[in-house]
């Protein structure tokens, strides 16, 4: 099996990707874009994508592409977040002059960024891709945000470990693909649906599922292209879309929603709390 993930070697996903998978060939990819066009092009079965962090929050990229493309979710994975500042050998934290990371690692380590002084804060496509590029050109007045494995793949050095700002850093990933990664029973559902604009549309829309006692463990809202000021709604479910009182409520919702559609059915992460978690995920 082959698991397509954005990032170079030794990015957050690779690792997610490790978890979930640990027999999969890992494919890398430059974009999110990318890795839908992989799995839709049958060059990986799946692929593995960050959708929110307990930091950081939703990778809203993700949910719009979710969107855009039939690629069921089929999985969820969670995955603790440990930063490193890293830098060449010899290069200390006085001689920096830029620090490169994805912008989602810079808002979790947001905190420690402040401390430093004079140093210009630069967002790029990837974490791992930081550590590769100031490994790559050899800046010696630079340090990347990234995993403890992209430094050991990149030969550059902690100049800080566990930068992020709170120890509970956690990103939450979502497995996308025609076919089922496992056999695990589901027992979550995420849809996305938009509503009338009109006086309690949302109000009316969360009643069908309280009504039933169905648990909404998430609910995003996204613009929807080319209609200003109207929005999609995306919701998590703590039910299995086959369970009557989900299968009722959507039932309910589908006659006066506008669209309605199920972004997946498929076992949340709690039911494998028992699996191991990959090596280099543990990173202090």
């Amino acid at each position: 099996m082959r698991m397509a993930y954005q990032g170079e070697p030794g990015a957050f996903s690779e690792a997610a990707g490790r978890r979930v998978a640990p027999e999969a060939e890992l494919l890398p990819c430059k974009s999110f874009e990318d890795v839908f066009a992989a799995v839709q092009a049958g060059q990986a079965n799946h692929g593995i994508l960050p959708i929110e962090n307990s930091i950081g929050g939703s990778i809203h990229r993700n949910y719009d592409l979710l969107v855009a493309h039939e690629l069921p979710i089929q999985a969820e994975i969670e995955l603790p977040v440990v930063h490193q500042l890293l830098a060449l050998p010899g290069t200390t934290i006085e001689r920096l002059r830029r620090v490169y990371s994805h912008p989602q690692a810079l808002a979790q380590c947001e905190r420690f960024l402040r401390t430093l002084k004079g140093i210009d804060i630069i967002a790029t496509y990837d974490t791992a891709g930081s550590a590769k590029m100031v490994a790559d050109e050899q800046l010696e007045d630079a340090a990347a945000i990234a995993s403890a494995r992209a430094g050991e793949l990149f030969g550059l050095r902690a100049l800080a470990s566990s930068i992020q700002d709170f120890d509970d850093n956690i990103t939450r990933f979502l497995v996308v693909g025609a076919a089922p990664l496992h056999d695990a029973v589901a027992d979550k559902t995420s849809i996305v649906f938009s509503l009338p604009n009109e006086p309690g549309s949302l109000f009316k829309a969360l009643s069908v599922f309280a009504l039933r006692g169905v648990d909404l463990t998430k609910l995003e809202s996204r613009p929807i292209p080319g209609r200003p000021w109207e929005y999609l709604f995306y919701v998590d479910m703590a039910a299995a879309r086959d369970e009557v009182t989900c299968s009722r409520a959507l039932a309910h919702l589908a006659e006066f929603a506008p669209m309605l559609r199920t972004l997946g059915s498929y076992a949340s992460w709690k039911t494998h709390e028992g699996w191991l978690p990959d090596p280099f995920e543990v990173m202090s």
